[in-house]
C-alpha cells in the first residue's frame, strides 16, 4: 500500500481507502454486519488505514460496524464520518449549532469512539457555507476533544472553494473521475495552495467505469441507480456522476478500446485518479470482498502515458463534458 499526506491534518492515509455507503450489502438491499466487518478487516489487512462513513449510512449501522472493527485491531486506522444529511427537509434553516453538536455526539456513540479523526459536513446547502457560526462549532468540539479535524463533503466545485475559505477546513471530499474532470481546474490549484486534503468519492461513477454494465443491466428499486438518475432522492450528480446512463455506456465503450486487455476497467479508472498528486486518497465502496480487491489492483496498474491521458480527455470532451462540466 502507498500512503499520502491528508492535507493539513498531517495524517498519512492509504491512497486507496474505503468508503462504506453500500458496505455489507447492495444499495437498497439492507445491511449485513458480518459481511461489513469482513470487508473492513480485509481492507485493513491490505494496508487500508482510512475509512469513510456517515451517520445516515444504514441509520448508524455503518458507523457501528466500522467502530467495532477498529477497536478490535491493533493497527492505527483513521475514521472519517459525516453529519448533516439527517435534516429533513435538508435545508439551510435546519442547520443549527445545537443539532449539529448532537449529531457529532451521536456518531461518537454509534462508533463507540472517544474522538473522531475527521468529521465532515455532509453536502450541506450552499447557504451553510456563508455561516461562520457553523464552522465555529467544530473548533469548540475540537477543544472538547470530540473531533480532531473538520472537513466538507461537497457536490459542486464552487462549494469547495467557498468552504476552503475557513481555516479550520482541512479536507474536501468531492466527486472526481474520468467522467467528472472539472476539479482538475481551479479546485486542485486552490487545494494545493491551502494544503487541503482531497478525498475522492464516486471514483467509478456508480460502477459505470468498471465496464461491467450494459443497456440490459437492471438495478433494484432501492438502489439509487434505479431511482435517482434525475435527482428524485438527492443530487443527481451522485448517480453515475450525473452522466446520462446511455451516454456513459458509449464513453465506456471507447475506454474499452483504449484498454483492450482490461476486462475490468475499475483499476484503470482508479489509477487515472491516482496520477493526480493533489489527490490524498480515493474511497471506493465495496459490497463484497471481491470489489475491495479489484479496487486495490489500481496500485499495480502503471501510470498513464501522455497519450493515454490525452485519449481519456478526448473521450470526456466528446461524450461527457456537455452533460456535467458546468453543473458541478
Amino acid at each position: 500500500m502507498n500512503y499520502r499526506k491528508l492535507g493539513k491534518t498531517g495524517l498519512s492515509v492509504s491512497e486507496i481507502s474505503l468508503g462504506t455507503w453500500q458496505i455489507g450489502g447492495k444499495w437498497g438491499s439492507g445491511f449485513d454486519d458480518a459481511s461489513a466487518e469482513r470487508i473492513i478487516n480485509e481492507a485493513i489487512d491490505a494496508g487500508v488505514n482510512f475509512i469513510d462513513t456517515a451517520d445516515v449510512y444504514e441509520a448508524g449501522a455503518s458507523e457501528a460496524a466500522v467502530g467495532r472493527v477498529i477497536k478490535s485491531r491493533s493497527e492505527e486506522v483513521h475514521i472519517a464520518t459525516k453529519c448533516g444529511r439527517q435534516f429533513n427537509p435538508h435545508v439551510n434553516e435546519g442547520y443549527t449549532v445545537e443539532v449539529l453538536r448532537k449529531y457529532v455526539e451521536d456518531s461518537l456513540k454509534n462508533s463507540g469512539l472517544d474522538c473522531l479523526d475527521l468529521i465532515q459536513l455532509h453536502c450541506p446547502p450552499v447557504e451553510v457555507y456563508y455561516r461562520p457560526e457553523i464552522f465555529g462549532l467544530f473548533e469548540q468540539l475540537k477543544k472538547e476533544g470530540k473531533i480532531k479535524n473538520l472537513g466538507i463533503s461537497v457536490e459542486k466545485v464552487e462549494e469547495a472553494l467557498k468552504g476552503m475559505e475557513y481555516e479550520n477546513v482541512t479536507t474536501v471530499q468531492i466527486i472526481f473521475n474520468m467522467f467528472r474532470q472539472r476539479p482538475t481546474e481551479l479546485f486542485f490549484e486552490q487545494a494545493r495552495k491551502k494544503d487541503v486534503g482531497v478525498i475522492v468519492r464516486v471514483p467509478l461513477a456508480s460502477g459505470l467505469l468498471t465496464g461491467k454494465f450494459s443497456k440490459d443491466s437492471t438495478f433494484e428499486e432501492g438502489d439509487h441507480r434505479f431511482f435517482n438518475r434525475d435527482g428524485a432522492g438527492f443530487d443527481k450528480g451522485e448517480t453515475f456522476s450525473g452522466v446520462p446512463y446511455e451516454v456513459g455506456l458509449e464513453a465506456v465503450d471507447q475506454l474499452k478500446k483504449l484498454f483492450p486487455n482490461q476486462k475490468n476497467l475499475a483499476p484503470v479508472a482508479l489509477r487515472w485518479i491516482l496520477d493526480y498528486p493533489e489527490v490524498s486518497c480515493i474511497i471506493p465502496g465495496a459490497s463484497k470482498a471481491a470489489h475491495l480487491h479489484s479496487n486495490l489492483e489500481a496500485m499495480d496498474f502503471p501510470a498513464f502515458t501522455t497519450e493515454q491521458k490525452e485519449a481519456v480527455r478526448d473521450i470526456y470532451e466528446k461524450y461527457i463534458k456537455k452533460h456535467v462540466h458546468q453543473l458541478w
